[in-house]
């Protein structure tokens, strides 16, 4: 997400502008400088390119780099720079000699128009070409959603034509998908129009990201078990109830042949020429929230660090990251960077959007406790933990020197960075923390919980564990699938939940850290071919809605040709 402005004197520049004013270096120089060879890429225009499966298969043999994880606090208005820091980040490991690649999620064109803005980075630590990359881009996610929706008119074309496979039209749970945030698609009824319309049936779309094919395509190894994982996604169910998967309908083929080109890690680079593996895009509210697992192995071949991100909080895309991706990727993190900002633990501490230029040490003091259980959270996975102020120009020296305070009483290094103004710079003091921690072999890392424990057993455990709750409260339908997947022998799989972004609960409206509280549990869907299952809490959509004056609105094409309005 693009940050606020942070200096008063380049105010009148927006990230966008940034970045069209920023020479982009031809996509073989930045190839070169990282080690690549020009046979590896694919490009895509003179500043984007993908690497090639067989340079992918060249690198198995490489010793992995070490990896570092940024995450966050609880998001607010107020913004805190997630992907701006991993950027900030890794340009400053590049300016202190260390070779570095980050590894990041493709942006979703649904908060590109909406709330959120793009997912490119801002200021001075951004990657580019901004605008391509957070709207068609090298049309990955275009690919995703249309492999979904092959499946979607294959599994209605299978009941046009006798329905051999006997699935139940009430029991299909395979929905439609498009990368647009639309309301009106949540619920919708299919095959109307007689009997050459399909059978009449409910069913809904959901957003692309949101999308189990967007899962397996960001845990697939590689193509090979992209079409296995893409076979073992379930449908629905026959009216036995017997799950009917994509590969009784012959459908793994087609659907990895529109994902060929898609599968291969997109290579850009940030502002100050360094390289940047852009790849997959899952939400991590309501869906795992990490880039590809493709694009990472990658990155720690080609590197001595990589540093990556996952959405939102430390509460979704960091449990989601250690619990879902590291586990199933055999990866194990060196080092975790917990970013926050003092704006934004002000807001926790209950200032309105309008009082954040204040100063206001009690309102941080309480707002602390949200870092504070970020922090104990990513340390119950045995990996060391540093937090990352992202400074702005408003905070005052009262303001920095007791968040200071108040992490040392926390036994954490708060670093202040400054990489929205300067860039590489700016983070260089937070590099050398960062890489010391990441080399210093403290990591113990372990997943929250066993892959033997029951389902609803994982759901409890995250529910007290990571969001402080007393306990989870299953919806009858809910707790029937639960058991129903238990006996059929998905019982070893991770969870995934879905829940709001703006609480470390369900309910959306309790800031800081909250205990105490139930999570309700209104549904649980199987995503066997990416290999969890879901868990949807609360009030949470996989099709989210569009904001009374969307993003959409400021958005359009100048005269020029060059585009304006995307933040």
């Amino acid at each position: 997400m693009a940050q606020p402005q942070q200096d008063q004197h380049k105010a009148q520049l927006s990230d966008l502008e940034i970045a069209q004013a920023h020479r982009i270096r031809p996509i073989q120089e930045v190839a070169e400088a990282a080690g690549i060879p020009d046979s590896a890429l694919l490009p895509f225009g003179r500043d984007k390119a993908k690497l090639s499966a067989g340079y992918l298969g060249d690198l198995q043999p490489r010793p992995d780099g070490r990896l570092i994880l940024v995450t966050a606090i609880t998001p607010t208005p107020a913004g805190e720079g997630k992907t701006t820091t991993t950027i900030g980040l890794g340009d400053g490991l590049n300016a202190l000699g260390h070779r570095t690649v980050i590894a990041l999620r493709e942006p979703s064109l649904g908060p590109c128009f909406g709330v959120k803005g793009g997912a490119t980075g801002g200021g001075y630590a951004q990657v580019v070409p901004m605008e391509e990359i957070n709207l068609h881009f090298t049309g990955d996610l275009h690919a995703i959603g249309a492999a979904n929706n092959l499946l979607a008119a294959m599994v209605d074309n299978h009941l046009y034509w006798g329905n051999a496979l006997d699935l139940d039209p009430q029991r299909i749970t395979w929905r439609r998908c498009m990368d647009i945030n639309d309301r009106a698609l949540r619920g919708i009824v299919l095959g109307l129009g007689g009997p050459t319309g399909g059978t009449p049936r409910e069913s809904g779309f959901d957003i692309t990201v949101a999308s189990e094919v967007m899962a397996v395509f960001c845990l697939a190894a590689d193509s090979a078990d992209l079409q296995a994982r893409l076979g073992r996604m379930v449908v629905g169910r026959s009216r036995d109830k017997r799950f009917v998967t994509a590969a009784e309908l012959q459908a793994e083929g087609a659907m990895a042949a529109l994902l060929a080109t898609a599968i291969q890690p997109n290579l850009v680079q940030t502002l100050e020429g360094n390289p940047a593996l852009v790849h997959g895009g899952p939400f991590a509210n309501i869906a795992h929230g990490c880039n590809s697992l493709i694009a990472t192995r990658a990155a720690l071949k080609m590197a001595d660090f990589t540093v990556t991100e996952a959405g939102f909080g430390a509460d979704l895309g960091a449990e989601k990251f250690f619990d879902i991706k590291c586990r199933m990727g055999g990866l194990a993190p060196d080092a975790a960077v917990v970013v926050a900002t003092i704006r934004a633990l002000k807001m926790h501490g209950g200032l309105a959007r309008d009082e954040l230029g204040r100063e206001d040490v009690a309102a941080l003091e309480r707002g602390f406790a949200n870092l504070a259980r970020h922090v104990a959270n990513v340390r119950k996975y045995g990996v060391p933990v540093v937090v990352a102020i992202n400074r702005f120009s408003g905070d005052s020296e009262a303001e920095r020197r007791r968040l200071r305070e108040l992490c040392e009483g926390e036994g954490v290094e708060a670093i202040e960075s400054d990489h929205w103004a300067r860039g590489g710079a700016g983070a260089t003091d937070l590099a050398r923390r960062v890489a010391e921690l990441a080399g210093s072999g403290q990591s113990a890392f372990k997943p929250l919980y066993p892959d033997a424990m029951p389902l609803e057993d994982k759901l409890r455990t995250l529910a007290r564990e990571i969001y402080g709750a007393a306990d989870i409260a299953l919806e009858p339908a809910a707790a029937r699938m639960l058991a129903e997947l238990q006996e059929a022998g998905f019982g070893g799989l991770p969870v995934c939940v879905a829940k709001t972004q703006s609480s470390l609960s369900a309910d959306p409206a309790l800031k800081g850290a909250p205990t105490g509280h139930v999570v309700p549990v209104r549904e649980v869907r199987l995503s066997a071919g990416a290999g969890f299952v879901v868990a949807i809490c609360g009030t949470i959509m996989t099709m989210p809605g569009l904001p009374r004056h969307p993003a959409a609105e400021r958005i359009g094409l100048g005269a020029d040709g060059r585009i304006t309005g995307l933040s």
